[in-house]
């Protein structure tokens, strides 16, 4: 295949690969957004394979890997999607790494000049340590999301100074591998350690309630890291592909930090985040008192309701409620009760998390409304019903010296009734306690929410 046709392939991939993004940007177009992936990605692999004479060698391993996906995709909880998408992070970043490392040992076989050039020298520097940083920092993400190491931020006496030595270190040894007339293996191994370790510790001091920007962070940085190696490899549909992913997930992160009122530094240099409970108590140590009630009391409450908006949050998807909650609505439509739901940006544990739940228990796009559009609603709605939602719905986020103030929240205290499905009065993820638990107008539903949602669907 000549070379304008191999372009030309790479361009029409390309152009896939935008029409993905622009689908997987509503749930309406998602399923297209995902074929127009698989498409850029069949021409793509499918150009390269005309490249070399190894197809056979690149097949076999696409079918090991593909299986071995299957399997996983098969597999998988829908709870479990932000640690997978952790762990998808971590192995683009361990692939980056492991090409420049080959093309370091063996430049010519990557069409390079024995002697690496410095160009060439600063793409493999910059692609490396994008992606050892991002592979390390992936595993940790993915050991907090999936329960195997406590979501609490880990802190320790001149944390961040320790941090800003080890980058300079590594940004040294860079600068010897780059500037030395040869193939310095050790500054290029110590760079790529350092990287590794980096990686590690920036991403321990993050709590759970940042976690959805470490996410879509890590996501940038894989982009970020496959571009770096596709400039040394001369192979432009690798420096397209990254660049997309690279900066759809610092847009990404950017709009999770506003959604947060975080600035972007603030959750690089250790979030708030911590998943112990919180005694329910007030200043000056007297307890505060929360009005419980049954599953039957919220049937009754939603069925003479005129609307009702439901807030879910991580606890539906932990309880796996999704398909209870989508017969709930459907049996209050059946009474003519209005019935909508209302995501926050960072609801759950993965940018789109709640989106995707619902999604698969096929509730109607018209009813999932985003923070922007349902808000001002909130004011007039008869019933909110909150399914294991916490920070995204408390009004400390309107109290000056608040360590969450200025967030931007759902505003459910303003509806006439508010019903709160929880296992216990603990805080969530920003370690605060919530208000709105202790409102007169709400009522606690203590329970799997799960199991208190089909109660609810007995009782109507």
């Amino acid at each position: 295949m000549s070379a304008n046709v191999v372009a030309l392939a790479y361009l029409v991939a390309s152009v896939f690969f935008i029409l993905s993004l622009k689908g997987l940007s509503s749930p309406e177009s998602a399923r297209r957004g995902n074929f127009f992936g698989m498409v850029g990605m069949a021409i793509a692999i499918g150009t390269t394979l005309t490249l070399t004479q190894n197809w056979a060698l690149i097949l076999g391993c696409i079918a090991i890997g593909g299986v071995i996906g299957a399997i996983v995709a098969q597999r998988v909880q829908m709870t479990a999607m932000p640690e997978l998408v952790a762990f998808m992070h971590s192995l683009v970043g361990l692939a980056a790494v492991f090409i420049a490392i080959t093309a370091v040992n063996n430049p010519v076989s990557f069409g390079l000049p024995a002697v690496l050039p410095k160009g060439s020298k600063l793409e493999l520097f910059l692609g490396t340590f994008i992606g050892a940083m991002t592979w390390s920092g992936s595993v940790i993400a993915f050991l907090k999301l999936s329960g195997r190491m406590s979501g609490t931020p880990i802190v320790f006496t001149g944390q961040h100074l320790f941090n800003l030595l080890l980058a300079i270190a590594m940004i040294g040894f860079g600068l010897w591998f780059f500037f030395d007339e040869t193939t310095n293996w050790t500054a290029f191994a110590v760079m790529t350690g350092i990287a590794f370790v980096l990686g590690f510790l920036i991403i321990i001091p993050i709590g759970g309630a940042d976690m959805p920007v470490v996410i879509s962070m890590l996501n940038s940085y894989s982009g970020w890291a496959a571009a770096g190696i596709g400039f040394s490899l001369g192979n432009p549909m690798l420096i397209i592909a990254g660049s997309l992913v690279g900066s759809s997930g610092a847009i990404l992160s950017y709009i999770m930090c506003k959604a947060m009122n975080r600035p972007f530094l603030s959750v690089i240099l250790g979030g708030f985040g911590s998943d112990g409970g919180v005694v329910a108590a007030t200043a000056d140590g007297a307890q505060k008192n929360h009005r419980s009630g049954s599953a039957e009391d919220a049937a009754f409450l939603m069925g003479n309701a005129d609307s009702v908006i439901i807030v879910p949050g991580y606890g539906l998807a932990v309880a796996r409620a999704q398909h209870a909650v989508k017969e709930l609505a459907e049996k209050l439509h059946k009474k003519g009760v209005n019935v909508r739901f209302a995501i926050h940006p960072v609801a759950g544990r993965m940018p789109g998390h709640m989106n995707v739940l619902l999604a698969e228990a096929e509730i109607p796009y018209e009813q999932v409304l985003e923070m922007e559009e349902i808000n001002s609603d909130f004011s007039n709605t008869d019933v909110v019903l909150v399914l294991g939602a916490n920070d995204v719905v408390n009004p400390a986020a309107n109290v000056p010296g608040s360590p969450i103030y200025g967030m931007p929240i759902l505003d459910a205290h303003k509806a006439r009734t508010v019903m709160v499905v929880k296992r216990s009065m603990a805080a969530g993820y920003a370690g605060l306690d919530n208000d709105l638990f202790y409102m007169d107008k709400t009522m606690m539903i203590f329970g799997d929410a799960k199991k208190m949602v089909e109660n609810m669907v007995k009782a109507l």
